[in-house]
């Protein structure tokens, strides 16, 4: 297969709602996004791609687009089915960029799916072809939170993420306001970092059999820390910012530093690194969680397709489409009360309409 033209394409997307937690205090109101569209030489339709940047990096839209428009270029003259060799070729091109490596590994894979038929969770493995997502809520009081919590259920969601990290005791509260609104719906919470030792156990105590998981309850770079939270906790403890890659997430599961792996594709830099941190995840008794960033639906679709492909990928958070206004993608996936459910169109399944 050869790859005809390649156009890249940069594009901000508005929240319905700004968004605020403890990693980002400032209200998020955008999201910067960089499509990328493969036209192959073959009748086999488009493939896409695309960067998702953390509003938490300096990274600007610009340097995102160049890097991606150097891939571009650069991915013309290589066969995009040697997966392997073409990203080992693009990687020295992207800038240390994990977003723009993602976004060419997620183009590469959809090209396979389309050029096998296949869509691109049977192809990764086809364990299941539907998953769970939870919706996140940013911080808040507690009235605004039960408020929104409602409306989320009434939204069909069946599992809500609570950010916290800031207090601690209003943190408690607000899960425990939210456990005696909706008592059939799945909490959880994310710390963002917030914690110490001390606080994170105590809140994990506070809220034994009200939670399903505390995320990142101290800082990434402590992983003694974590570990202390870890075998004292009555609640299970994920690892998302302390995972960076596949040596990351080697170290936490060597140190039973955490009872879970929260994995986003934009952070990692794709689908291939995502599948080496399930495997290690997976023989060091870890599960695995697919988390996401805001981003729009062609990147939920590539983190959807990689959470149905593992026994091991016991939990989904793939919520950062829902409140997007201006997303040009269309997904090919569906959600019906709660579930993320996949169809059987090749690849990502996604059209992009600008």
């Amino acid at each position: 297969m050869q790859i005809s033209h390649i156009e890249v394409t940069p594009a901000r997307l508005k929240l319905h709602t700004p968004f605020r937690s403890a990693a980002q205090p400032e209200p998020v109101t955008q999201i910067d996004v960089v499509f990328i569209r493969a036209e192959p030489v073959r009748d086999y339709g488009d493939a896409w791609g695309c960067a998702v940047l953390d509003p938490a990096d300096e990274t600007t839209l610009e340097q995102a687009t160049r890097a991606c428009q150097a891939c571009a270029t650069k991915l013309q003259d290589l066969n995009p089915l040697n997966t392997q060799f073409a990203m080992a070729e693009l990687s020295e091109l992207t800038n240390g960029l994990s977003s723009v490596r993602c976004a060419f590994d997620m183009l590469l894979y959809d090209l396979m799916g389309l050029w096998s038929g296949l869509p691109l969770y049977r192809l990764l493995g086809g364990y299941r072809d539907r998953i769970q997502t939870s919706i996140t809520l940013g911080l808040d009081d507690v009235p605004a939170t039960v408020e929104m919590a409602k409306k989320r259920a009434q939204d069909g969601f069946r599992i809500l993420k609570l950010k916290g990290g800031l207090d601690p005791e209003l943190d408690v509260r607000r899960v425990r306001a939210v456990h005696r609104a909706l008592p059939a719906l799945i909490l959880r919470l994310d710390a963002d970092q917030g914690y110490s030792v001390k606080s994170a156990l105590e809140v994990a105590r506070a809220l034994e059999g009200k939670l399903e998981f505390l995320e990142q309850p101290t800082p990434a770079e402590d992983l003694l820390s974590l570990r202390q939270v870890t075998e004292n906790s009555p609640v299970p403890i994920l690892a998302d910012e302390s995972l960076r890659g596949p040596g990351s997430a080697l170290e936490i599961a060597n140190q039973r530093a955490a009872h879970g792996l929260s994995t986003k594709l934009a952070s990692c830099g794709g689908l291939d690194c995502a599948r080496q941190i399930d495997t290690i995840a997976r023989a060091g008794h870890l599960s695995t969680m697919v988390g996401c960033m805001n981003e729009p639906a062609l990147h939920i679709a590539a983190g959807l397709a990689f959470a149905l492909s593992s026994p091991n990928i016991r939990y989904g958070d793939l919520d950062g489409h829902f409140d997007l206004e201006n997303d040009p993608s269309i997904p090919g996936f569906e959600f019906r009360e709660g579930w993320l459910i996949a169809t059987e169109m090749p690849g990502l399944g996604c059209r992009v309409d600008f």
